[in-house]
């Protein structure tokens, strides 16, 4: 049998269904949301982890960045400097223009403190006074100069504990390539350090208004950053020893500074402390340029490397051993000698004045070899 329902009773029916959908609705929408709200809650604990390992990840990067240390064979550079700032010392002096500025460092010579810098530094200077790392300074006086290898040693009356010296070893064991630094006071900035690497051994440079144009021989060539003021500082190997004395820079350049070696200072310090001067440097009598393939094909001799003479000086000694314009020099007693850089490296490592050498000489197609007694060179 079939039931007809009321027009009412459907209606109520249809109600309760629709109730029972809207019901659902809501009930799935809170329980949506609940569990969207687990969601985010969640998320933000893992945002707050991650902040947290963040941060404490900058407060241990801060840290170490405070315990880095730039480190050359070994050793730190802070702790070399640290080890020899106290040597190095401020010159200032006063001449009849106005005032100079450089550097210089202390010495022990045969138990006497020194300060050796550059003859350039003190020439020409009617009085000059050293400050200490401490910032005291006294009156000083110049005991030696040699405008030939631009030094000067100066001695001053201060307390013994003002007085640090640093170690001078040899400059024979420097390679090019080698870490060097370089301690002193630019533009009056006092103690400060520099870093670089040897970039070349054996030059020669002239600086015309003290050597009246003579080279000065067997120069430190080396990328460490050296300015005015820095002039007769020492630059030192990665142990903190003296491997040379910062002596020039060429104008405009970057990264071109020029050291005497630590070896003309030992070779000359005796001297200089004794005799307030040093003559032995050998002297050829000569004038020249350097050999090319162009000069080679010029003079038609079949050699493109040496020092090719442009002048022999009268009655010095290469005119007495016969040395004629044009010839080329290419040795000292059989060693090869490439250019006037060489050249003027070997007679002041090897030689000294009134010994005798054979000069190996290219002339036209012969190859010679004359006996040449040295000279001394005249004052500049």
């Amino acid at each position: 049998m079939v039931t007809i329902m009321s027009r009412g009773e459907s209606r109520v029916s249809t109600a309760f269904l629709i109730l029972l959908f809207v019901a659902g609705l809501i009930i799935s929408g809170i329980i949506t949301s609940y569990i969207f709200l687990r969601r985010i809650g969640t998320l933000e604990d893992k945002i707050s982890a991650i902040e947290s390992q963040v941060s404490n990840m900058w407060g241990f990067q801060n840290v170490t960045y405070q315990d880095i240390k730039v480190y050359q064979n070994g050793t730190a550079l802070s702790e070399i400097y640290e080890k020899v700032k106290d040597s190095v010392v401020l010159i200032r002096g006063v001449t009849s223009s106005g005032s100079v500025q450089g550097s210089g460092f202390v010495c022990n010579y045969s138990g006497s403190m020194i300060i050796l810098t550059n003859n350039h530094v003190v020439d020409g200077t009617t009085s000059i006074t050293v400050a200490f790392s401490d910032g005291d300074a006294y009156v000083a006086a110049v005991r030696g100069v040699d405008p030939y290898s631009d030094l000067a040693v100066l001695t001053v009356n201060a307390p013994e504990s003002e007085f640090s010296p640093l170690q001078i070893v040899s400059s024979s064991t420097l390679r090019v390539g080698d870490p060097v630094m370089a301690i002193g006071n630019p533009y009056g900035l006092v103690g400060s350090m520099t870093t670089g690497v040897v970039s070349a051994l054996g030059r020669t440079i002239t600086e015309q208004e003290y050597t009246g144009g003579y080279a000065i021989a067997n120069i430190i060539q080396t990328s460490t950053p050296i300015n005015p003021g820095n002039s007769g500082g020492p630059l030192l190997n990665m142990l903190g020893n003296v491997v040379g004395i910062t002596t020039a820079i060429v104008a405009n350049s970057q990264g071109l500074g020029f050291a005497v070696p630590s070896n003309t200072i030992l070779r000359e310090t005796s001297s200089l402390v004794e005799t307030g001067t040093y003559e032995g440097h050998s002297y050829l009598g000569v004038k020249g340029t350097d050999m090319d393939y162009t000069a080679s094909q010029e003079l038609g001799v079949n050699v493109t490397y040496g020092w090719r003479i442009s002048e022999v000086v009268a009655g010095g000694p290469a005119a007495a051993a016969g040395v004629q314009v044009n010839d080329v020099i290419v040795g000292f007693n059989g060693t090869r000698i490439r250019n006037g850089d060489e050249m003027s490296s070997y007679l002041e490592e090897n030689t000294l004045p009134a010994q005798t050498l054979t000069l190996n000489i290219a002339r036209g197609s012969q190859w010679l070899g004359l006996s040449l007694m040295l000279g001394k060179r005249p004052p500049p």
